[in-house]
């Protein structure tokens, strides 16, 4: 005879943060067999009389899956059909003798979402069915595009009181219920400005209601206006926070261009990070700047792979040689620009941010020069949303403390084994592993990427490696050829971040690269995944 599982309750909002969901036995309904089908005669049981009990538990593995256990505990000892509605149309049957256990029944969804799993468990010699039911939240989400909408502007009393966010001190924004935003988000893509600064700092972005994590978003020095795209779970309570972990006080800029719902439609599909846009080659749009206060559209859907149907797309923009101080904004074509900023510049600099933005009707984004002069434009497409895409994203995985991520994945500058740069032309090959969820591979992870300790200019490159984490502990890797994209741009003496969704390679393996003169140190946050499974 099975030991029962410890009793729990299944608590919706606890299981979904620590992946496990659990029915308790004590919620087993038990009634007779349908006339007809009992085998036992006038030995038939009652169920009144069984003591028959269903413990069940679903583990979340990956963004739209669930390994599953039943436990038929003192049920007799007799063959007992066992039949697993999962809620999606679909079903499991197998057979288990009673008192025992069926272990590791996995099952994908086609789509996340909160399901309703119902056991059904058979015995047909003593005319007993018993049935618990156990309500499943999937960790992973869908993605909505949303028209770039600002939501904090503390400069102008946005979203927040109009005043800078003091030193080492939080803002508390809301996001369920804002801006067309729905309640019941599990994530929000943001991009997040910090400018007129007095001193250096930087910003962490996280849910409201959680401890605040060892990571950063933003890095910022005096005199500054620098963004950088955030991807970020939403609290319980549809607020997030921004923290100014700098020395003097900052005003923060936040504007929308999509978020995650389980209600949503929208898959995301990576690709080999592939360029779309060079002004200074005319590759993509017409060759030469940008004019200042100019718009051109950019056709995305029909090239590299991205289908019609896509709905947004995940970009890399980097503006080069802008010839006055300004700010890049990247749009829907066939609407109005927005009083929005997609990246911000000063005059000759080179500076890259990612973007997420959906894509117009006609397949187009637009990209407007909100200077007064012009800069080339350099555009990366590293994936895109769209129904016929699976991968879901997801901030919990195994191997995380039950409140999920982010978390610091390495510091080169830290203790071994990661105490060392990366030479200069050289790559880091990162091993991201699946977190133990059946080997099976991940569409891409979004972690935030800095560079710092730099003594020369340069960029930093971002591709899948085709090699093992096997391969390099044994000397037996490859060499990848060096990509010619971009992730973020460097000078002297300064520390740069960057939203990167990297794709990796077949093996879990991602190379950054180091693509100037000079070492440098990185500093790598995992933020999310996006799970095709």
């Amino acid at each position: 005879m099975s030991a029962p599982p410890p009793e729990a309750a299944p608590d919706g909002a606890a299981a979904a943060e620590s992946g496990t969901f659990r029915s308790p036995g004590g919620n087993t309904v038990r009634t007779v067999v349908p006339s007809g089908t009992a085998k036992g005669g006038s030995a038939q049981a009652s169920a009144d009389a069984s003591n028959l009990e269903l413990y069940i538990q679903g583990d979340a593995r990956t963004a739209r899956s669930i390994s599953f256990r039943v436990n038929l505990y003192q049920g007799a000892r007799v063959a007992h059909e066992v039949v697993i509605a999962w809620g999606d149309g679909t079903t499991h049957t197998a057979t288990v003798t009673g008192g025992e256990i069926l272990y590791d029944v996995r099952h994908t969804y086609p789509r996340p979402g909160e399901y309703t799993v119902t056991v059904t468990a058979t015995d047909t010699v003593n005319g007993v069915q018993a049935v618990n039911r156990l309500p499943f939240t999937t960790p992973g989400s869908f993605f909505a595009p949303h028209a770039p909408t600002r939501l904090l502007d503390t400069r102008a009393g946005i979203g927040a009181s109009r005043a800078k966010v003091g030193a080492y001190t939080p803002v508390r924004l809301k996001i369920a219920g804002n801006a067309q935003v729905p309640a019941g988000v599990t994530a929000v893509v943001l991009n997040v400005t910090a400018t007129n600064a007095t001193a250096g700092g930087h910003v962490s972005v996280y849910p409201s209601g959680r401890e605040r994590p060892k990571t950063s978003n933003v890095n910022y020095t005096a005199g500054q206006t620098v963004p950088n795209q955030v991807i970020v779970p939403v609290g319980k309570d549809g607020y997030i926070e921004l923290y100014n972990g700098g020395w003097n006080a900052v005003d923060l800029i936040a504007d929308v261009t999509g978020y995650f719902d389980r209600a949503a439609a929208d898959g995301y599909t990576s690709v080999n990070p592939v360029r779309f846009v060079d002004t200074r080659e005319g590759l993509g749009a017409a060759r030469g700047q940008i004019a200042g206060q100019g718009t051109v559209g950019v056709q995305i859907t029909g090239r590299s792979g991205i289908p019609a149907g896509a709905t947004a797309v995940a970009l890399n923009v980097t503006v080069t040689d802008p010839k006055q101080a300004g700010h890049l904004t990247v749009f829907p074509s066939g609407q109005a620009a927005p009083s929005t900023s997609s990246l911000n510049f000063t005059s000759g600099q080179t500076v890259a941010n990612s973007v997420i933005v959906p894509v117009g009707a006609d397949g187009k984004i637009s990209v407007r020069n909100g200077a007064w002069a012009g800069t080339d434009v350099i555009i990366d497409v590293v994936g895109y949303y769209g129904a016929g895409s699976k991968a879901a994203f997801a901030t919990w995985r195994l191997g995380l403390p039950p409140e999920g991520g982010p978390f610091r994945h390495i510091d080169t500058r830290g203790l071994p084994p990661n105490n060392w740069p990366c030479l200069a032309g050289g790559y880091y090959a990162l091993h991201l592993n699946s977190g133990n969820r059946y080997d099976l591979p991940i569409e891409a992870h979004v972690t935030n990427l800095t560079v710092t300790t730099t003594t020369g200019p340069g960029h930093l490159s971002v591709a899948p490696d085709p090699n093992s984490a096997h391969a390099y502990q044994y000397g037996y890797a490859v060499k990848p050829p060096r990509p010619t994209t971009s992730a973020l741009n460097w000078t002297a003496g300064k520390d740069v971040s960057n939203l990167v969704q990297a794709k990796t390679g077949p093996h879990g393996v991602i190379d950054l690269w180091n693509q100037s003169s000079r070492e440098v140190h990185y500093i790598v946050d995992w933020f999310g995944e996006y799970d095709a499974y």
